[in-house]
């Protein structure tokens, strides 16, 4: 009797490169669909199509503030795959890693704003994704390497996944960047809390918004987060329209501590913002600037998407 085997995920076509980028950001990408209007989904006449995913995202405002940027994931055999490719590198992403399963769809969510977003993505080609996806990635050399709490637990090969890429950073010279960005449409607090701690002790860079911490890990301040996780060498806790404060360790071993506030702004969906952040955080980190330069710039950057219905937004629109 003869057999087939199961086709499996390949990468896309890409010309080998002969530096890493600066940054490489890991997970899933869907796609979007969003009231044209920031309006009900119960009541709205029109969606729009966009792209988002928290990875891509950080990867996207990056690009566009400058620094050489790659997304790693993999998307289905199908036309919804071809537009979150497409899409994430119109905005300068290097995609060349992302994968393609012809045996999963691409993910799809929707975003209901100021109310949340449902989600789509069981059995997506992301979430199949093992830690054979990013054999030939150059994690080691990147000097930034992205990962968020979204992928651990879409499935225990993406949790597979997580814990590999954390090793191989390691073993290299760049610093792993982690957002927590625990959902709870993914995971309940009681299982997220100890998965989620154990990863953000293990990076170099921490994000996590303090109303999260509440949830998660019942802190109540920044400085309880920090006292929780002191092993990151900067943890940034963002804290709303209220401002963010990042702890910082030095060679030394000594900590700082720098708050900026938030910028006053209308808000019309903040989803996405903290991808956003991320971003200008990461992005000013590599320019070199100082603790209120990065905080600065996570804000600037989070202004744009907090007023728009979409994850992305490259300019200013006032």
């Amino acid at each position: 009797m003869t057999t087939t085997a199961l086709p499996t995920t390949t990468p896309h076509p890409i010309t080998p490169r002969l530096i890493a980028p600066r940054l490489i950001a890991l997970g899933e990408t869907m796609v979007m669909l969003t009231p044209a209007r920031a309006e009900s989904l119960a009541s709205a006449p029109q969606l729009q199509v966009h792209v988002g995913g928290a990875e891509s995202n950080v990867a996207s405002h990056a690009a566009a503030l400058g620094v050489d940027a790659a997304w790693v994931s993999a998307v289905g055999s199908d036309v919804l795959g071809t537009r979150v490719r497409d899409a994430v590198a119109a905005r300068g992403v290097d995609v060349g890693w992302v994968r393609t399963d012809p045996t999963a769809p691409t993910g799809v969510y929707f975003k209901d704003p100021g109310r949340g977003v449902l989600y789509y993505r069981d059995g997506s080609a992301a979430s199949r994704l093992t830690p054979d996806a990013v054999a030939d990635v150059p994690l080691e050399h990147a000097a930034i390497v992205h990962l968020s709490g979204i992928t651990p637990a879409l499935s225990p090969e993406c949790a597979a996944l997580v814990d590999a890429v954390i090793e191989r950073v390691a073993a290299g010279d760049g610093q792993l960047s982690f957002d927590v960005n625990h959902r709870a449409a993914l995971w309940a607090p009681d299982v997220a809390a100890p998965a989620l701690l154990a990863l953000a002790r293990r990076a170099d860079i921490v994000f996590v918004g303090l109303d999260e911490a509440n949830t998660v890990w019942e802190c109540l301040t920044a400085a309880e987060v920090r006292a929780l996780i002191p092993q990151p060498s900067r943890l940034v806790v963002k804290d709303g329209d209220v401002g963010a404060t990042e702890f910082a360790r030095d060679a030394a071993g000594a900590d700082s501590e720098t708050f900026v506030p938030a910028i006053p702004t209308e808000v019309i969906e903040a989803v996405g913002a903290g991808d956003a952040f991320a971003a200008g955080y990461l992005a000013a980190l590599l320019a070199g600037d100082d603790a209120a330069g990065r905080l600065g710039a996570g804000h600037a950057r989070a202004r744009l998407v907090l007023r728009s219905t979409s994850d992305f937004v490259e300019d200013d629109t006032e």
